[in-house]
């Protein structure tokens, strides 16, 4: 059993706190039984596994299932895996996995897990983690293809990213891209139409037509979408604000919009 936070693998898991030493580690942190189920579920490989006496005991089917997945396994005391945990109340398991399996590296645009088809989100510089998870989560909830973040986004694998998805991250294709400009091009030339949201846009999101394949682009939370990426759209699609009222929470647009396009598909 590890029991000292002095331990250089604790020490080094630690440092996974940090978006810097995640990407130096090219590690990212799962914390959770709920996150290691989903995992489990798809088959996600696991570098590592941190866990108490006390959540083996209460988990054996899912501790018989991580054995065959982990390239290594420890139990460790309740200090050290608090110690461990970016969270306040750590449920008792820890792991670590490779970063980058949802940007595999045949090309300099980190695109290529994301199809060309149905609705796939365009996020630009979203910096709140919550938002970014709760995107996840509600596109993979409404049957979307699939989400690309901008390189000025936070980390699509920052542990608040994971948990606010509920363990969504798992079923949803995504990317990261550097240069989201070259990927709206591609986009455009696979036949994507290209949907800017913008509050002064006179064409409202219900009016639409979702079920072409769309790549809808959203802005960061307080300045919105950028002039060039704007510029990029075929239409610019807005949500209807009572007056007073000058905006919605990102996560909030982006959810009636997939739930519309959701609805018309549907019908």
């Amino acid at each position: 059993m590890l029991t000292s936070l002095q331990n250089p693998l604790v020490k080094q898991v630690r440092k996974l706190h940090s978006a810097k030493e995640r990407h130096k580690q090219d590690l990212f942190l799962l914390e959770g039984t709920h996150l290691l189920e989903e995992a489990c579920a798809v088959d996600y490989p696991l570098e590592t596994l941190f866990c108490t006496q006390d959540w083996q005991t209460k988990h054996l089917q899912l501790w018989q299932q991580l054995t065959q997945k982990c390239d290594r396994l420890e139990i460790v005391s309740t200090e050290v895996l608090h110690a461990l945990a970016t969270t306040v109340q750590p449920d008792g398991v820890v792991a670590t996995a490779r970063r980058g399996i949802h940007s595999p590296e045949a090309n300099n645009l980190g695109i290529q897990s994301v199809p060309f088809s149905g609705l796939v989100l365009a996020l630009e510089t979203i910096q709140d983690p919550g938002n970014l998870g709760t995107m996840i989560r509600t596109a993979a909830a409404a049957g979307a293809s699939g989400l690309v973040v901008s390189g000025s986004c936070v980390d699509l694998d920052n542990p608040k990213v994971l948990r606010a998805s509920a363990g969504q991250w798992f079923r949803l294709p995504m990317a990261r891209s550097e240069d989201l400009k070259a990927t709206i091009l591609l986009a455009k030339n696979a036949g994507m139409q290209i949907a800017a949201t913008l509050p002064n846009a006179t064409l409202t999101y219900w009016d639409v037509d979702w079920c072409q394949p769309s790549l809808l682009l959203l802005g960061n939370e307080g300045a919105g979408l950028s002039a060039e990426l704007a510029a990029m759209a075929d239409i610019s699609v807005s949500i209807p604000l009572a007056p007073g009222v000058e905006s919605l929470n990102v996560a909030i647009a982006s959810a009636l919009i997939l739930y519309e396009a959701h609805r018309q598909k549907r019908n």
